[in-house]
């Protein structure tokens, strides 16, 4: 017998819906059914946003049921959370396209820093780049600034909420915060997610810096050696810095 959910005769207007490209912005359209779906203007292979991965992924008895969850299934999971974390960004930021911009360059750089790292969370570390500097909007709303100080106020409560309302766990939600709460300064100590965020955020802020006023290789080798937290990091930003460099 096949299950009334899968069965297309059965589905209402809401099984087909549309769903933003987490990368550019533009609308997909998903049927209930797609595990993903490819952007005809960018090309990212989206992941069904609405999908739950069957009961297996909540069910309390899923182990017992299908044994352990296969690790193709919590890669997928680890792959949607990131996508739904970089969509609810977008919602955040409007139309303020400098700020999603920013958040997208740091989540790219991060993900090649992070995936470096022996010890590093890649989904604290993505949900931190793409939530980042999302204290912004309420600092210059209520202090008509956007420094690093109001950032570190404003920020954890909103990346808060919308972790929570993407049923993000407490522990990750709680890494987040914390490091969302002081991005800019780091710690005499400070975990591997800490330094990639902190690397990847360097390199789009001095790239965007760089292009308003390019740099001599001097100045650029003296930031390499002294201002990133890891090897990779240091590798990516002469990589990328170098462009600009007079």
């Amino acid at each position: 017998m096949k299950c009334p959910g899968q069965d297309s005769r059965y589905w209402s207007g809401e099984d087909v819906f549309e769903a933003q490209c987490p990368n550019c912005g533009h609308s997909i359209e998903f049927f209930k059914d797609d595990s993903q779906r490819k952007c005809r203007k960018c090309g990212h292979r989206m992941l069904n946003p609405k999908m739950d991965f069957g009961c297996a992924s909540y069910c309390p008895h899923a182990e017992q049921c299908l044994g352990a969850m296969p690790p193709e299934l919590i890669a997928r999971q680890s792959d949607l959370f990131k996508d739904r974390i970089a969509i609810a960004m977008r919602k955040y930021f409007d139309t303020d396209s400098r700020r999603i911009q920013h958040a997208l360059d740091v989540a790219s750089h991060a993900e090649t820093i992070g995936k470096a790292q022996k010890d590093g969370d890649m989904m604290v570390i993505m949900a931190c780049a793409y939530l980042h500097d999302i204290g912004i909007k309420n600092a210059e709303l209520k202090y008509n600034s956007s420094s690093a100080k109001y950032q570190h106020i404003e920020g954890p409560p909103v990346a808060r909420e919308i972790l929570t309302e993407l049923k993000a766990p407490a522990e990750l939600i709680d890494e987040v915060c914390d490091i969302i709460g002081h991005h800019h300064s780091p710690r005499d100590e400070e975990t591997t997610n800490f330094k990639v965020l902190y690397d990847a955020d360097l390199i789009v802020n001095m790239t965007e810096l760089y292009q308003e006023k390019p740099h001599s290789r001097e100045q650029l080798d003296k930031i390499v050696a002294s201002s990133f937290m890891t090897e990779e990091g240091a590798r990516v930003g002469e990589k990328v810095l170098s462009r600009f460099v007079q």
